[in-house]
């Protein structure tokens, strides 16, 4: 009986208390979801972000019209709760999943395009090839 009072007591103590301006779940979830592609942004090409005058994490903050604090105290409050963190986390995970196939069906489709234009363009020069050296033969002939 002590114990549990010690374990419940120490456990309201340590958690955050819910902040006044605590972000939604759904719009942590757009946070979060910028946050991921913004970061990976940075890791393939910082030089130009940086040369668009881009702050990564300022640009997020403005993007959702929130500031440091309140990021800060609602991500805190929302990650003292490990499964309704993982929770958010996972739907971000899906989203970025999802964007991924469709990237790539994306990115299939237009290499698929091009390889087309490719062989097109293959085909035209042969047949010139083939128009030319007819002309050519054609000459000789006569």
């Amino acid at each position: 009986m002590a114990l549990s009072i010690l374990v419940f007591s120490c456990e309201r103590k340590n958690k955050p208390p819910k902040p006044n301006n605590l972000i939604s779940e759904d719009k942590m979830e757009n946070i979060l979801y910028d946050l991921y592609i913004i970061n990976a942004a940075k890791g393939v090409n910082r030089k130009l972000l940086e040369d668009k005058g881009i702050v990564p994490e300022s640009y997020v903050l403005n993007k959702h019209q929130i500031d440091s604090v309140q990021f800060a105290e609602s991500n805190a409050y929302y990650a003292f709760d490990p499964d309704l963190y993982k929770e958010i986390v996972e739907k971000v995970k899906v989203r970025l999943e999802n964007n991924k196939k469709t990237f790539e069906d994306l990115e299939e489709k237009e290499s698929a395009k091009a390889q087309k234009r490719r062989d097109s363009i293959t085909k035209l020069n042969e047949r010139r090839r083939d128009s030319i050296k007819k002309a050519l033969k054609k000459q000789v002939s006569n």
